[in-house]
């Protein structure tokens, strides 16, 4: 137990999760989530459609889908804040009402310039709704279960993910996406209203503090070397995955490997980090209740995924499929892992500052790297319509290299 257990919920060991509790805080914000990793994924199966209508080039595809993160990573400061004085409920449904908005600009866009406003406003509406989601769990659920819970909540998003896979390229064949994006506009709103009405709100007797307050914890926050020295590897690491994953894993299977299709092979991925989130959540708490640290589960999963994006870099193809769908269930303890283990190591009152401010370097690295890539991919000549092999070795390369100096800083913390 940590110094701050004893301010927050509690359950029994072996207790099952309250269902109504289930029902009335995960569930909502589940769906919250399933919208945004939909969001999130979704440009990889449409880029070719966008280059085809708007004639981009690698780097404004990658700004373009970038935009996202930049807005996401933006707002992340004083989502902490906002979350932390006025609660998930109210501050998720009113960001999601943005998300709905650019969800139909995107679907209505004629322009590059409209289309990235359009995803800068869905980044912008959907950067609240895992952080809200863990704000919630730690309000109204003990923290010994912290992991299992956010492990359900980001299989929630991989399920989104993975409806942005097969299910869009079915719903292409009978819209274009320009009809997709109407339709999930109008699911966004449904959304927030649904969080709005059946979410409770923060649990009676939890204190509100003031303005001064709620600055001076973020800078608490930053001050901690614990806090760098987890978050640095996580923002590399799994920023430089969700750059990945939002985008670059098509084209990179159909320009290296030599894939046709990918909707079958982002499917997969997707179901992958569906069962890496569900099961080192699960398992992960269990081993800890056995003496095992959660902090060296996460060292070995993100060793795991660093090692697997360094033979994506090489362009090996032998098993690609395979490759990406490791990459993924590695990739996808340290989303899982992260925020319990800062989340344990601060007060209750700060859980909204805490998880924000490593959203807010993972979605600038994401953001960066996405964009980045691009770029370093255009600076070789396309041909036939596909990209050079060495510019996806050049593009990855820069983050393998950011991820090996950060993976040694998490190696320095003690358990």
């Amino acid at each position: 137990m940590t110094k701050y257990d004893a301010d927050r919920p509690h359950l029994q060991a072996g207790d099952a999760l309250p269902v109504g509790l289930i029902a009335a805080v995960w569930l909502p914000f589940a769906c919250g989530y399933f919208l945004s990793y939909m969001f999130r994924s979704i440009n990889a199966i449409i880029a070719q459609d966008l280059v085809r209508d708007l004639g981009l080039n690698p780097s404004e595809l990658g700004l373009l889908t970038s935009a996202y993160f930049f807005t996401f990573a933006a707002f992340q400061l004083p989502l902490g804040v906002l979350l932390d004085r006025f609660g998930p409920r109210r501050v998720e449904a009113l960001l999601l009402l943005a998300a709905a908005l650019g969800s139909w600009l995107f679907s209505v866009a004629d322009s590059i310039e409209l289309l990235v406003l359009g995803r800068a406003l869905i980044g912008l509406g959907v950067s609240a709704c895992l952080m809200a989601a863990i704000k919630a769990f730690v309000q109204w659920f003990p923290m010994s279960r912290l992991a299992t819970l956010n492990g359900w909540i980001l299989a929630a998003g991989g399920l989104g993910a993975l409806s942005a896979s097969l299910p869009v390229e079915a719903a292409l064949r009978i819209t274009d996406w320009r009809g997709l994006f109407a339709g999930i506009a109008a699911v966004t709103l449904g959304v927030s209203a649904l969080i709005f009405v059946a979410v409770p709100d923060r649990p009676p007797g939890e204190a509100k503090e003031s303005i001064r307050e709620l600055l001076a914890g973020v800078r608490s926050v930053f001050a901690a070397g614990v806090f760098w020295r987890v978050s640095l590897a996580f923002m590399v690491i799994q920023g430089t995955y969700m750059s990945a994953q939002g985008l670059w894993i098509g084209p990179w299977l159909r320009d290296v490997a030599g894939y046709e299709t990918t909707g079958t092979i982002l499917a997969a991925v997707a179901v992958a980090m569906m069962v890496g989130f569900a099961g080192f959540g699960s398992l992960s708490d269990r081993l800890a209740r056995s003496g095992i640290n959660h902090l060296r589960f996460l060292k070995v999963g993100l060793g795991g995924s660093m090692l697997l994006f360094a033979l994506i870099t090489a362009g090996v193809t032998v098993a690609a499929p395979l490759l990406w769908v490791g990459y993924a269930v590695c990739s996808s303890s340290a989303t899982t892992l992260a925020y319990p283990i800062l989340s344990k190591r601060f007060p209750l009152h700060l859980a909204g500052r805490v998880n924000t401010a490593i959203n807010l370097l993972v979605f600038v690295w994401a953001f960066v790297a996405q964009w980045g890539i691009g770029a370093v991919i255009g600076l070789w000549p396309v041909e036939s319509g596909h990209y050079a092999l060495a510019g996806y070795h050049a593009g990855f390369g820069l983050c393998l290299v950011l991820q090996v100096g950060a993976y040694a800083l998490l190696l320095s913390q003690r358990e």
